[in-house]
């Protein structure tokens, strides 16, 4: 896969939660249906947690409420956890992967 893909889907993505961020803000004031958090949720894990965590700061909207901003964190941490495992030969991830295989086989 050419290196610029994932940059690329991560700038569609940042786009598309930013304007439903604005969509969503827009609703709520105007006390109309809302986009649910599961959907901003997955349009960050495919690569949109920039776009929203600007659209958060940019409308104001979702900084208060504790379980969104849990939820949104840990798929920012996420993020940054892969490059470090990749950057260390997956020597994390294959730790955990031959923990739980130790622990499922007895």
């Amino acid at each position: 896969m050419p290196w610029y893909v994932v940059p690329g889907v991560m700038c569609v993505f940042s786009l598309w939660v930013y304007f439903r961020f604005a969509s969503d803000k827009k609703r709520a004031q105007a006390n109309e249906w809302r986009v649910t958090e599961s959907s901003l949720h997955f349009c960050e894990l495919m690569g949109g947690w920039p776009g929203s965590f600007l659209a958060q700061r940019r409308f104001r909207h979702k900084i208060s409420k504790g379980s969104y901003q849990f939820t949104f964190w840990l798929i920012v941490l996420a993020y940054q956890i892969v490059p470090f495992d990749y950057l260390n030969d997956f020597k994390y991830s294959n730790l955990v992967a031959g923990f739980i295989a130790k622990h499922i086989n007895g």
